[in-house]
């Protein structure tokens, strides 16, 4: 298993970290952000195929900011699968 953390731009977690096993992430885990979004993202992503959480959360926006917490763990995900 491979630990990765990734920083942040222009959202409130500071740092996303998660562990790469197989094509698949494990143990996500957001530094600073809302606790309940950021643990149910979380919970519903562990063991997903890791392309799966790039095409699925790639892109999303929150409040114009051209980017969320999804869309940050989606970027970091795909860097780390290059």
């Amino acid at each position: 298993m491979k630990d990765y953390t990734i920083p942040t731009h222009n959202i409130c977690p500071r740092s996303i970290s998660f562990s790469l096993e197989d094509g698949k992430i494990f143990n996500i885990k957001f530094a600073g952000g809302c606790p309940g979004n950021t643990k149910a993202i979380a919970k519903l992503l562990e063991g997903t195929d890791a392309q799966r959480v790039v095409d699925l959360l790639k892109g999303n926006d929150c409040g114009g900011k051209g980017t969320s917490c999804a869309d940050q763990l989606a970027l970091g995900v795909e860097k780390a699968l290059a």
